[in-house]
């Protein structure tokens, strides 16, 4: 039996371990997926232990993201670019590296909430590590505009120069705000920061949001839920990360095991679940 699992700390919430072994029954894959707690000084060594154990990879989240990119000895184009791993793959003695959060991310807005990126005004909030990670696939969607701001703008900067390359080939208008600068209004608003979970006010005014704007934060649960609630009230359509866990979920499985699971059923009976 082929093993893989979730590295994080905290990790008890994940809800990985339902979504692949539910990906896993509907492909027919025989695998285990669990969930492991890594001390925080501990991520290399998890990552021994589970190939020791005849692990077959991993997904990773918070605070590891950065520590599996460097530990990869190859990455993907996106990882590379991100600067982080969400995804590890083992391949004998070998680690390939992948980012699937902006694909994930992508996938949940186009796909399940309906809503094209392209030609649209972009406000991405945030400028950390889970920004990084989603900005490149969200510059090739092909929004108009896509604005990074952050309480520190020379962060926001920083991310932008790292994709300015890639910006200027698909031709979207890059930029980098602070918090109390933005301009105009934006028809997408993505909320990568974690606001929400340490209970402190939403980062940004209401009238960055347009009409019938889609307000996004990439948490779920009730660490989305501060977010979620100032959307509401200010008019605008707001959804939760759920749908994104599940579909860069989807892009691991891929990985991994060669087979697309049906992601949009597999969300729907999460939410439900939950409901």
């Amino acid at each position: 039996m082929d093993t893989y699992c979730v590295l994080g700390n905290p990790v008890e919430h994940s809800k990985s371990p339902w979504i692949h072994a539910r990906f896993a029954q509907l492909t027919n894959q025989q695998l285990e997926y669990g969930r492991r707690l890594v001390p925080l000084d501990g991520f290399a060594d998890a990552v021994r232990q589970l190939r020791a154990d005849g692990g077959r990879g991993c997904n990773v989240t918070v605070p590891f993201k950065f520590e599996a990119f460097d530990l990869a000895h190859e990455r993907s184009a996106r990882a590379e670019l991100a600067g982080a791993c969400n995804t590890l793959k083992f391949d004998g003695e070998r680690i390939y590296g992948d980012n699937t959060d902006g694909f994930g991310l992508v996938s949940d807005i186009e796909g399940n909430a309906g809503i094209a990126l392209r030609g649209r005004d972009v406000l991405l909030v945030g400028a950390g590590g889970a920004a990084a990670g989603v900005l490149g696939p969200v510059l090739e969607a092909r929004p108009a505009r896509l604005v990074i701001a952050n309480r520190t703008v020379d962060k926001a900067v920083a991310v932008v120069e790292r994709h300015r390359e890639l910006a200027a080939r698909v031709g979207v208008d890059l930029r980098a705000s602070s918090l109390d600068a933005i301009e105009g209004r934006f028809f997408v608003v993505v909320n990568a920061t974690a606001t929400s979970m340490t209970g402190a006010g939403v980062p940004i005014a209401p009238g960055v949001l347009a009409e019938g704007a889609l307000a996004y934060d990439m948490m779920y649960g009730p660490a989305a839920q501060g977010f979620l609630d100032w959307a509401r009230a200010h008019g605008a359509q707001a959804r939760d990360g759920l749908g994104m866990l599940v579909e860069q979920a989807a892009e691991s499985f891929q990985l991994w095991r060669g087979v697309r699971p049906p992601s949009a059923q597999v969300l729907a009976e999460l939410r439900a679940s939950l409901a």
